[in-house]
């Protein structure tokens, strides 16, 4: 190329040369000079300094969207340069939270295992969430997978952690961004104008995968993915998506093989023995009920906008009991609707991972997505009084789907009664 096109002007590569035609002008084959004498058979038209001006106006306005947008590609790139790199271990602090702190009465939210209340840093006024969890095995596991996914940009942040007494028990009291933008669908359903497209749920669906994708990749499941755990941190615009509450979170990659939950490790579903698919496939299938409920507002266990089609959540789930009615589905793309039958896979080693849901298109070209108009406002505000039943059935859906091995009674290979073992056990030689 020998110039960079824009409007009606063209500019060559020269900062001494440019180059202009009006409709029907005819464009000379080689760049001219300002200053170089020109015949009106040549030039469609004689321009002065001030078009000059002009030109370098448009030149640089043009400049500055296009940094614009190679920075915001970068800054996408950056974000999936980082997911999956963990951030150090910490170390809660001792020293009393109020040298710190000051903690007002201001009840923020309630995680599984604990309260959230206001609390300001000292110096700095900066707002910020307390999280109050009594010291365990559990919370403290809790607080280091969280620590360390933190660093995502779509991962509520923990600024600190103290280990204290708080009204009369011992405590971790983690110090948190304070997320004032409300829950994801409440922000859906409190929008004052405008219709939500296709293309926004892309977009909300590809922050949220940003998210698990990073967690997966750390060999963490978050296995409590629901709406009301995804959070905006500012009201306006600027407001960014986060997961947050790891209560029933866990890592993936280990597994004893001396012991096993009533099963010994040779021959057992995947589902059953191995944790790292099965929590993982878990997140999976929230994000195909998370995004079906965005594309038209109403739950894929469901039809006709709250009415139960068979007798149990789990029945459900597990039958695949679910379709994409009309009207709410008619203008939806293909596209996203193939993608949601990947997710809601009733096996859950057959589901989409999260590393193939970042490369489909309706993912990865997420500005491409047709910005077709979506009911899903319109139903989420007719039936509001039905979401916080929604709600209930979401958490006793992910309750029978999750594998927790600390409340699983383990049975060591000494004592088990497996035929195959015992015959092993008499051929084995002895000392």
């Amino acid at each position: 190329l020998t110039c960079m096109e824009f409007s009606a002007w063209r500019i060559s590569p020269r900062l001494d040369t440019w180059e202009y035609c009006q409709l029907g002008g005819f464009l000379p084959s080689s760049p001219i000079t300002v200053s170089e004498s020109r015949s009106s058979s040549q030039v469609a038209g004689e321009k002065s300094v001030a078009d000059v001006t002009v030109l370098l106006k448009q030149v640089v306005h043009y400049l500055q969207r296009l940094l614009g947008t190679v920075l915001e590609s970068w800054d996408s790139m950056n974000d999936f340069a980082k997911l999956g790199n963990a951030r150090p271990s910490h170390t809660p602090k001792s020293c009393p939270i109020s040298h710190e702190y000051s903690i007002t009465d201001q009840v923020l939210g309630l995680g599984i295992n604990g309260k959230v209340v206001e609390c300001f840093h000292r110096e700095t006024g900066a707002k910020y969430a307390l999280k109050v969890l009594r010291d365990s095995v559990k919370a403290r596991r809790e607080v280091n997978l969280h620590w360390r996914a933190s660093n995502c940009k779509h991962i509520v942040s923990i600024v600190d952690v103290f280990e204290n007494v708080y009204a009369s028990n011992r405590c971790l009291l983690v110090v948190m961004e304070c997320m004032e933008g409300g829950e994801l669908f409440q922000r859906i359903q409190d929008r004052a104008e405008g219709a939500f497209t296709e293309r926004e749920a892309a977009e909300i669906v590809r922050d949220i995968c940003m998210a698990v994708a990073h967690l997966h990749r750390m060999d963490i499941a978050h296995r409590d993915l629901k709406p009301e755990n995804l959070l905006y941190s500012k009201a306006d615009a600027t407001g960014v998506l986060k997961l947050t509450d790891f209560g029933f979170a866990k890592e993936t990659t280990s597994f004893n093989s001396l012991q096993t939950p009533c099963y010994t490790p040779y021959y057992v579903a995947p589902e059953v023995l191995g944790p790292e698919r099965y929590d993982k496939s878990c997140d999976m299938w929230s994000l195909g009920v998370i995004m079906y409920i965005l594309l038209c507002g109403f739950p894929p266990f469901y039809s006709n906008h709250g009415l139960a089609i068979s007798p149990g959540m789990k029945k459900r789930i597990r039958a695949g009991q679910y379709d994409f009615p009309n009207p709410e589905w008619k203008n939806v793309s293909q596209d996203a609707k193939d993608l949601i039958r990947g997710l809601l896979r009733t096996d859950p080693t057959q589901r989409l991972n999260i590393e193939e849901v970042l490369a489909n298109k309706w993912i990865a070209k997420y500005t491409e997505v047709p910005q077709t108009p979506l009911h899903s406002i319109r139903i989420l505000r007719e039936e509001g009084d039905q979401w916080p039943d929604v709600q209930e059935e979401m958490t006793q859906a992910l309750a029978t789907m999750r594998v927790d091995y600390d409340t699983i009674q383990l049975k060591k290979l000494a004592d088990t009664n497996n035929r195959l073992l015992t015959k092993r056990r008499q051929q084995a030689p002895h000392n």
